[in-house]
């Protein structure tokens, strides 16, 4: 589905990241893991667009995006949860449901399928967003992303500060969806056990760089822990 290759990218005269190459399939579910400050972030907003790249392609589907903007890459089908949630707190559970539908008809539903991948939410339409839990705001940032029906979801560590029940429903979703075949999935995580669990295939980085990568199921093999240990 997205194909990144020799992606580089400056902050000032910091090299942050260098020659980062990555692929996302259909079906399966890529983490990417690091110590703070390695390049995930980072990463994560070069492919959509948020940072712009130094050199390097980026392709979605076939089609080059590195030159598109934000929103073109969102109608493309890459939906984003960013590190730290961002839904709008203000905004009703419902209103922000909407924001991840904002640029199709004003008559189009939200996806019933959204309150049965996180039935809280069906619960909670009318009430703030910025009133919900850490761990409900997280449901309402990855079922708004899902609200245009992606075909590739990008997370930016969404344990972050969520109770183990909540983290335990989102992997349950997260594997869902990949399993479905219809969808890639590129997570970042620093939780080890909850990306080893998820991962199809995995990468890790270093000061920008990728330094190991593989299949999900070696990463213990592979000592990917001790990679990413503090």
């Amino acid at each position: 589905m997205l194909t990144a290759k020799n992606i580089n990218q400056y902050y000032g005269g910091a090299h942050i990241l260098r020659d980062v190459r990555l692929e996302t399939h259909l079906g399966k579910v890529t983490v990417v893991l690091g110590r703070n400050g390695a390049g995930k972030t980072t990463l994560l907003k070069s492919l959509m667009g948020l940072v712009p790249i130094k050199t390097g392609s980026i392709e979605f589907d076939g089609k080059a995006i590195h030159q598109a903007t934000p929103y073109e890459r969102a109608r493309a089908g890459i939906g984003f949860v960013p590190q730290g949630r961002e839904i709008f707190a203000r905004l009703t559970v419902e209103e922000n449901l909407r924001m991840g539908l904002a640029y199709k008809s004003a008559a189009t539903p939200i996806p019933a399928e959204l309150f049965e991948l996180f039935p809280v939410l069906k619960q909670m339409l009318a009430r703030r967003g910025g009133d919900l839990s850490g761990g409900q705001q997280q449901q309402l940032a990855i079922a708004r992303a899902l609200a245009a029906q992606p075909r590739l979801l990008i997370l930016d560590e969404p344990t972050e500060g969520i109770q183990p029940s909540i983290i335990k429903d989102i992997g349950r979703v997260i594997r869902m969806l990949a399993d479905r075949g219809e969808m890639a999935i590129l997570l970042v995580e620093q939780y080890y056990d909850f990306a080893q669990e998820l991962a199809d295939d995995y990468l890790v980085m270093e000061r920008g760089e990728v330094i190991a990568r593989g299949l999900g199921k070696d990463m213990e093999a592979h000592g990917v822990r001790q990679l990413v240990a503090i």
